[in-house]
This record gives structure tokens, C-alpha cells and sequence, in this order.
């Protein structure tokens, strides 16, 4: 099946949705059976804002029973209990924390009013904000009471990034914070054996050239650390290797290519970046070879950054729905800790999958070999 996508009335790009028949079911989880293992030798604590969610009890349920960790749901527990005996699930392994009950709340409050972005916060208003499940999640995350956290199945994106951007700092040599999606094409000839990492989808409208780089290297980064594979990063856009293009948008994304490769050589991993590219370029190597573009990422890529959040969040929503694929995310990049901000239509899996990917991030790099994969 043909398909062309245009933003702003300019094409950018055209390729072939291979629709994956059911043999290539086992192949969509493959990635997070893999992360799975290293999470059970290695295991972490999840937090989970809406612990009151059944799809998030389940999930939860999951995370215990394989022994990745321990799940922590926030709610009331007579209401997260109620709800696990309606659905048959049990909740041992499971850890329910009732902010307004718990024993940390008046230090994580405290904590809060500390910070310089809350000086100017009425006192009382800082109590009630620290109650809040996000802002409560993000402070367990960032005082070590949790490893990563998840949030946003039934709230606004606005609600979930507020907290994690005023609390969670950014990682050292990062001026952006994006996130990312991970979409399991079940096509082993795509990405990483069929994954593909799309960046950014949800966070920055209209990035600058320095916010592009940031956004592929910080991917970059946490694409090596998830799957031990150099990534390969395609900076998009709907020209490739354009000599004579005067648009903004095709300078931006060579400029931002520029920035990038300068960026990866102080990293202290592999990290290959070519642009600017047509997704098909990418993708395809007889696209890339027709074209006449000669690289080791071309027709090879396994990172695909988006020029803008328009693309981005266009592109991940209508692979879904077209071509009927999993994805595990929105996992935000650039950050000192892992957080995931889920959709309001986020299915059990959807959740399951997602807090292996960012438990399986909070793992220290010093514990994880190829043999763990």
C-alpha cells in the first residue's frame, strides 16, 4: 500500500506500508523480552501516578509476576483494591502509597518548597500541588523512592510534563528535553530488528537547530543503552542531500545534521547521524542507492528524528492506526531520570511494555554486557 504524508503542503515522504500478517506477532515483543531479562537480574521500582487505573493495576500485575521490580501505584487503597478484586488481580508484590496518608509526604513537601522555580508559590498552594499524584511520582523519582515513572493514561500531557520538567533536572551537556516512541514494526529488515525510534512526538513544537541536535543525540544515547546497537540517526525532512533548497526547514535540518555529528564525537558511544534524508532514503538501501547517497546510515536507519512536532506526532499517531503496529512510549529524552508520558488510550500492554523500556533505562550502564541482551 502506497502512502504520502505532507506537512504544510510539501511532501515528506513517500514509502510502502507493509501491513504485518500474524506470524510476525512474536517478533513485536521482541525488544521488551529482551529488556525484561535485564530487569530480572537487574530490578527496579516503577511509579505509576494513576495506580487507581485498571489498565495500570494490570500492568502492574505483570511487572510483579515476571519479578522486574516492584510496581508502586498511587491512590486510595480501598478504591485500588476494590478495583483488583473486581478484575481478579492480585496485588501482592504490589506497593500502594496514599500521598495524603503517607509518611514521606511532609519531607517530599518540604523538598518542594525548597526549590528556587517554587519560592514564589503560596505555602499552602505548595502542600496541595505536592499531593497531586504527578507531582508526587516525580518527587519519589527524584529523591531515590522510585527508579522511573510513569504517568498521563488519564490526564492531559500538560499535567504530566509540568512536574517532571519544574522537578527532574536535565542530563549533564542538554539545554532539551523531547520524548520518544518506540514502534515495533514486526518487519525484521526495519531499525533494530524491527524496531524503529522516533523522535521527537510529543514534547517541542517548533524545534531550533540546537534542539534537534540535542533531540538525536539524546535518542541516540538512550537507543544504545536499551538495545546495545549503534544507532544510526536520520535527520528527516522531505528533500535529501538538497544542494540548491533555500527553505528554512531544509537549512534547519543541515544545520541541526552539522551540530549533531560535533555533538556525537564527544559521546563516549558510537553514534552515526546523516541528513538531511527522506524517510524512504532512510529506510530503504536501493531508495538511498537510487538517490545516490552513499552513507552507513542511509537505507539503514534505526533513529528517525522529525523536523518538527507536527511530523512527528503525525507520523507515530498514523502508524498505529494505518498499518496497525505497537509502540511503547512516549519516553522522554534529555532527562537525569526515566519518565514515560503515556496516552489517555494506552492499553495494558501498551503500559506493561513501556515500564520495562524505562525500568530497563534506569539500569547502570556498568551492569549491562551484550551477553544481557
Amino acid at each position: 500500500m502506497g502512502l504520502t504524508v505532507f506537512v504544510s503542503g510539501e511532501i515528506l515522504f513517500e514509502v510502502n506500508i507493509r501491513f504485518i500478517p500474524p506470524p510476525y506477532e512474536k517478533a513485536i515483543m521482541a525488544l521488551v523480552k529482551k529488556l525484561s531479562a535485564r530487569l530480572q537480574n537487574h530490578p527496579k521500582r516503577i511509579v505509576y501516578a494513576e495506580g487507581e487505573d485498571p489498565r495500570v493495576i494490570q500492568a502492574a500485575r505483570q511487572f510483579a509476576t515476571r519479578k522486574l521490580g516492584v510496581p508502586i501505584l498511587l491512590g486510595e487503597r480501598d478504591k485500588i483494591e476494590t478495583t483488583a478484586k473486581s478484575l481478579d488481580v492480585r496485588l501482592d508484590g504490589i506497593k500502594i502509597i496514599d500521598p495524603v496518608k503517607s509518611d514521606d509526604s511532609v519531607a517530599l513537601m518540604k523538598l518542594l518548597h525548597g526549590m528556587p522555580k517554587f519560592r514564589n508559590y503560596d505555602p499552602q498552594e505548595i502542600n496541595l500541588m505536592a499531593l497531586q499524584p504527578n507531582y508526587y511520582a516525580t518527587l519519589m523519582l527524584a529523591t531515590g523512592r522510585a527508579d522511573a515513572m510513569l504517568a498521563g493514561v488519564t490526564v492531559a500531557t500538560s499535567s504530566v510534563l509540568r512536574p517532571v520538567f519544574q522537578i527532574i533536572p536535565l542530563q549533564k551537556g542538554f539545554s532539551t528535553a523531547s520524548s520518544l516512541m518506540i514502534v515495533s514494526t514486526g518487519n525484521p529488515e526495519l531499525g533494530v530488528n524491527g524496531d524503529l525510534f522516533l523522535a521527537d512526538c510529543g514534547v517541542i513544537p517548533e524545534p531550533t537547530e540546537q534542539q534537534l541536535c540535542d533531540i538525536a543525540i539524546t535518542t541516540a544515547v538512550l537507543v544504545n543503552h536499551l538495545t546495545l546497537e549503534t544507532p544510526k540517526v536520520a535527520m528527516l525532512s522531505f528533500s535529501s542531500k538538497s544542494s540548491s533548497s533555500t527553505l528554512h526547514s531544509v537549512l534547519k535540518v543541515k544545520a541541526a545534521t552539522s551540530l549533531a555529528h560535533e555533538k556525537a564525537k564527544s559521546c563516549d558511544i558510537p553514534i552515526e547521524v546523516d541528513g538531511e534524508l527522506q524517510v524512504d532514503a532512510a529506510l530503504r538501501p536501493e531508495v538511498a542507492k537510487l538517490k545516490g547517497i552513499s552513507s552507513s546510515v542511509a537505507g539503514h536507519a534505526n533513529v528517525l528524528i522529525f523536523p518538527d512536532l507536527d511530523s512527528g506526532n503525525i507520523v507515530s499517531s498514523m502508524l498505529q492506526v494505518v498499518a496497525n503496529v505497537n509502540s511503547y512510549g512516549r519516553i522522554l529524552t534529555g532527562l537525569s531520570k526515566p519518565v514515560a508520558e503515556l496516552s489517555r488510550g494506552a492499553s495494558v500492554n501498551d503500559i506493561f511494555g513501556t515500564s520495562v523500556i524505562v525500568g530497563a533505562q534506569a539500569v547502570d550502564r556498568r551492569f549491562i554486557s551484550t551477553e544481557s541482551l
